[in-house]
This record gives structure tokens, C-alpha cells and sequence, in this order.
């Protein structure tokens, strides 16, 4: 049991990160979804060491922001702000589900998923530029990564691969035991860090998923690895606000 928690932590890491690990980790394993908001806690965490390390150099809130930002998208390779731009094209973009897949299959960028990115982005920065203002970075990181994370095994647990083919379907579907586990993972995590503001900020993240659900199945009759990384970054950008909203 405790080997295949290991092996489950490494994998996860191996999936969502470019941090250096065994050859092992790279082989996508869809029991390891339980541990992806844990994942997401520890990327939380060298963000905000990051932030208070900036700040111990005098750097300014908006600054410090924007470092954590460029930290996180260096640890994950962007995976999940590709995801988002592509989801963004695809899904405002095409006419049917096949030109919808072909669009966020291409590895340019267009205008919605530039905009996508700007836009949400912008608000990652705005609330973490005001947590960190109000001494509240660590809590809201940490709970931000792990909530944003659950989302993804939610989706991945609950809907249909819609390419049959991708990351996502090279992954596999979890059993949804999993993505229960990581649900209730995050929710632990972000309870330890922010206290009866979890009720909040889980509230946010559900709606935000909740939105990308029914869009994706209605437009492209399931998920795929684009949607998975479009729902982190909206669950954290809206988790990051109502954090700032409530902590700030």
C-alpha cells in the first residue's frame, strides 16, 4: 500500500511537473489522480517561498506576484496555461466538435486563447499581488495549488475522452474513487492553510469546473489534457481571488 502511494506521488510529479525524478514517474498512471492537489500544495508552497524571498530583498508585492507566476509556469512547463489557450480557441472558435479538436490540437495561439491567457492571468496576479500585500501568500498558495488541482481528476473521472487520443487519453480514466480522494485531499490541504475560508474558496473552484464541464461536454462532447489544464487555471484564478476577497 505505501509503495503504490509512492509510486502514485512520483507519477504525479512525473505528469504535472519538469522536475527531475526516476524514468518511472513519466509513465502516466490514471490511480495516481489522488495525488495531483498534493502536487499542487507543494508547488504552492515554492511559490510562496519564492514570494518570501523577494520580499526579504525588498522587492515590491506586485513584483514578488509576478515571480511566483514565472516560478510555477517554469516548474509545471506551462502545461496547464497551454491548456487553457487551447481550450479558449477551441472551444469559442469552431463551428462542430471535429473543428473544435483540430483548433486546439494546433499548437498556435489565437485570439481567444490569448485573450484567455491575459485575462486570467491578470487576475492570478491582481490577487496574489494583494494577498502577498496582506501577509497572506503562503495560506492562499498552498490552498489555491491543491484546490485547482482536484478539478482535473474530477473531469478526467466523470467525462468521456473526447479525441481518443492525447495525454489525456494516454493517462486513462480514473476510478472515481480517486478523484473522491483528491477532493477530499484538497480540501484537507486548503482547510490546514486557510481555515473556514476553504468553504469559500472550494465553492469557487466547483463553480468554475462546474462551467468548464458543461461547456466542454456540449461543445466537444467530453474532456481532453487542453480542458484538464484550462480547468486548473480557472479554479485557481477564481480560489486566488475569492482568497484576496476574503483573506487580503
Amino acid at each position: 500500500m505505501a509503495t503504490h502511494a509512492l509510486d502514485d506521488l512520483v507519477a504525479a510529479f512525473g505528469l504535472l511537473t519538469r522536475l527531475p525524478l526516476p524514468a518511472r514517474s513519466f509513465t502516466p498512471s490514471p490511480r495516481a489522480a489522488w495525488a495531483w492537489p498534493v502536487v499542487g500544495a507543494v508547488l504552492g508552497g515554492l511559490s510562496a517561498a519564492a514570494v518570501s524571498a523577494a520580499l526579504w530583498l525588498g522587492l515590491a508585492p506586485g513584483i514578488a506576484a509576478a515571480l511566483a507566476l514565472i516560478l510555477t509556469a517554469l516548474l509545471t512547463g506551462g502545461l496547464h496555461e497551454d491548456g487553457l489557450a487551447d481550450t479558449a480557441d477551441g472551444l469559442l472558435g469552431g463551428r462542430d466538435k471535429d473543428r473544435r479538436l483540430e483548433i486546439m490540437k494546433d499548437s498556435r495561439i489565437g485570439s481567444y486563447g490569448a485573450l484567455a491567457l491575459i485575462l486570467v492571468t491578470l487576475i492570478r496576479w491582481s490577487a496574489l499581488a494583494a494577498l502577498i500585500a496582506a501577509g497572506q501568500h503562503w495560506a492562499a498558495l498552498i490552498a489555491a495549488g491543491a484546490l485547482s488541482r482536484a478539478p482535473m481528476a474530477v473531469l478526467i473521472a466523470t467525462l468521456p475522452n473526447a479525441r481518443g487520443a492525447g495525454l489525456s487519453h494516454l493517462t486513462g480514466q480514473p476510478p472515481r474513487r480517486a478523484a473522491l480522494a483528491a477532493c477530499g485531499i484538497a480540501l484537507t490541504l486548503a482547510l490546514l492553510a486557510t481555515g473556514a475560508t476553504v468553504l469559500t474558496l472550494a465553492l469557487a473552484a466547483a463553480a468554475t469546473t462546474a462551467f468548464l464541464a458543461r461547456a466542454a461536454k456540449a461543445r466537444i462532447g467530453g474532456q481532453t489534457g487542453d480542458i484538464l489544464g484550462a480547468s486548473q487555471q480557472l479554479a485557481e484564478a477564481a480560489t486566488l481571488a475569492f482568497a484576496a476577497a476574503r483573506l487580503a
